[in-house]
């Protein structure tokens, strides 16, 4: 009995033991199966579908091959976050690299007036110590802060030109930043005013390099505007404005707009500015644009809060009172208007009081008419001199003392609006001052109203007609026609434009050299230019000047196939008539066949006989008509 008990009781410890391990063995079955399963999902959600997974027990082991370390690091970190780390083996692999790639090459300039800063990766060719020197440089007194990189790759294409030009353009930049890469520059900058702006822009783009791509970015404040004008006209020629000023963009929209509803047509500019008199400037702008196209014309002027409106001859007295009436009660408070409704002048027998005065494009000036007093006379001979060149003043003014008390200021206020023209004339009768001429300033008109304005009160009428010309624009840095002339036979040199033998045909050679006059003769605009042809006098006369003709129009045809404005050119073939040299030699036969480019000079500018002299020309032929008669009786 106690063997059988014995039995018994071992039995259930080995039956016991059994159950254990079977039980045991299909936990870790179920272990390992699940720890693979969750690994491998997780892997196939983060997109590491190269990565396999086997277990042993309980641990998990990761088998495949990696792209890169990063890769294969992500998939530790992956199956990390489902099990244990410390259960998962790493028996990934990683492929084989063919190569590092080259990095990205780009440099940053920051420079204000105290630093210059520098940041970036550049290649190791690149000269990093010249670069830090020319900083150092430009910096003066202030810091250099050096952050620069190095990485041993070669330079890409357009790097050097990219890093050559930023450097260059850093020393016009005192306030920048220049982001630099292969091929690409960015310039971001401030400057102290629109007309610095425009001269910035216009210099960067012009020394840019080919084939590199330069975006720029130049902001400037708003200038102070003072005193702040807005002048609006609508006559015979239409509506126009020689003068808008405005705080916002809302503000400028809103009077243009009331503008085109009176009338106004095409394109017109507002200057954006501070300094003005109300916040309420748009809504006294718009009513009085309005009331003026009510009365059916006549000219608008605001000087700060003062308006000045003068109606057109002629206007309906009934109307006048009626429109001008409703702009008084509608104005904002601030504003102070004063309106105007003309007479008819009145016309002495002496014939009208005026005064003149013109400026040719050449620079000369002339002054004609009437002055109150030898001294108005001298002093505006003074001032003229001043301002225009004492070589270039032509005065022929003559004195009457019965004129209106202010006409020297007047006539003063109207030499100093004709300074700031490139060529135009001023003229001054008691009713008015008309100013007309061209100017390379687009904010001349707007200029003049204020002067005009400022020198003769809110009462003062007068009549601005200015065009610009971009010839006459200094920011654009174009040269004069003068200096065009000479940089021609600059970049002409020591060199010929050729042709084939008889034959007015230019040959290769002549390429680069119509090349690079296209290139300067583009930058001078449309300048009267003669392109002469001359050849030596072997052969008939008639055929030289023939021959000469022809080739002076291949070279005028070449220039406008390389798209130069040739509108004012003209070709003038002069045979043998001109030599320069010996004909007896063949050196200087080669010397008298040869294109020369002279410079056309206008014309002479006729002087202009005022109103006031014809009327006392026509008086003194009708005295001494009269005397004759007289005598003959």
């Amino acid at each position: 009995m106690r063997l059988s008990a014995l039995f018994i009781v071992a039995g259930a410890f080995v039956c016991g033991g059994l159950i254990s391990l079977v039980t045991a063995y299909f936990s870790v079955q179920m272990i390992e199966s699940a720890s693979e399963s969750e690994v491998l999902n997780e892997l196939d959600r983060e997109g590491l579908t190269w990565a396999e997974v086997d277990t042993n027990g309980l641990q998990v082991f990761l088998i495949g091959t990696a792209p890169d370390e990063a890769r294969r690091f992500q998939a530790l970190s992956t199956a990390g976050r489902v099990v244990d780390a410390a259960r998962v083996i790493d028996q990934m692999l990683i492929e084989e690299s063919e190569g590092l790639a080259p990095p990205r090459f780009s440099l940053e300039i920051l420079r204000n007036e105290s630093r210059i800063s520098v940041i970036g990766l550049i290649p190791s060719s690149s000269d990093r110590e010249a670069l830090v020197e020319r900083f150092n440089d430009l910096a003066g007194d202030g810091e250099v802060s050096d952050l620069l990189e190095a990485a041993d790759f070669p330079a890409p294409e357009g790097w050097e030109r990219a890093l050559s030009y930023a450097s260059s353009a850093l020393s016009d930049l005192p306030r920048s930043k220049i982001s630099v890469e292969a091929g690409r520059v960015a310039i971001k900058a401030m400057t102290d005013s629109p007309e610095a702006k425009q001269r910035l822009e216009t210099s960067l783009a012009r020394r840019a390099p080919d084939n590199l791509v330069l975006a720029v970015e130049v902001s400037a404040p708003r200038p102070v505007i003072t005193p702040y004008t807005l002048r609006f006209v609508i006559d015979e020629s239409g509506a126009r404005f020689d003068s808008c000023s405005a705080d916002t963009e809302q503000t400028r929209d809103r009077i243009l707009r009331a503008a085109s509803q009176a009338g106004l047509e095409g394109k017109a500019t507002c200057m954006l500015g501070l300094g003005v008199p109300s916040r309420r400037w748009a809504d006294a702008a718009e009513l009085s644009i309005s009331k003026l196209a009510e009365l059916g014309g006549g000219d608008l002027t605001f000087n700060n809060a003062d308006i000045q409106l003068v109606a057109l001859e002629g206007t309906s007295p009934a109307i006048f009172d009626r429109v001008i009436g409703e702009l008084e009660a509608g104005l904002p408070e601030v504003f102070a208007l004063n309106a105007v409704l003309p007479k008819p002048p009145e016309v002495s027998e002496d014939g009208p009081a005026e005064f003149t005065a013109t400026r040719s494009p050449e620079g000369a000036v002339q002054i004609r008419g009437k002055l109150g007093s030898e001294v108005s006379r001298q002093t505006a001979d003074s001032f003229a001199r001043a301002a225009f060149g004492s070589g270039n003043v032509y005065t022929a003014a003559r004195v009457d003392e019965d004129l209106p008390s202010d006409w020297s200021v007047r006539a003063l206020a109207g030499l100093e609006a004709l300074s700031m023209l490139g060529n135009g004339a001023v003229t001054v009768t008691a009713e008015t001052i008309t100013i007309s001429g061209k100017s390379g300033r687009q904010e001349a008109p707007a200029e003049i109203a204020a002067l005009l304005s400022e020198k003769l009160g809110d009462e003062a009428t007068f009549d601005i007609n200015v065009a610009y010309e971009k010839k006459l624009d200094e920011t654009l840095g174009l040269p004069t026609p003068e200096e065009c002339e000479a940089q021609i036979t600059e970049v002409i040199g020591d060199r010929k434009i050729t042709f084939e033998p008889g034959s007015a045909t230019l040959d290769a050679s002549a390429k680069d050299i119509l090349d690079e006059l296209a290139e300067l003769l583009k930058k001078c605009g449309d300048i009267p230019l003669q392109i002469a042809g001359h050849t030596d006098s072997q052969g008939r006369e008639s055929m030289n000047q023939q021959l000469s003709q022809q080739r002076a129009q291949s070279v005028l045809d070449a220039l406008r196939g390389r798209l130069v404005p040739v509108k004012a050119y003209t070709a003038v073939g002069f045979g043998e008539a001109e030599p320069i040299a010996d004909n007896d030699s063949e050196e200087g036969r080669e010397a008298n066949r040869r294109i020369e480019f002279k410079l056309l000079k206008p014309d002479p500018i006729e002087e202009v006989t005022t109103t006031l002299e014809q009327v006392e020309q026509q008086t003194g032929a009708d005295e001494d008509a009269a005397a004759e008669g007289t005598g003959n009786e």
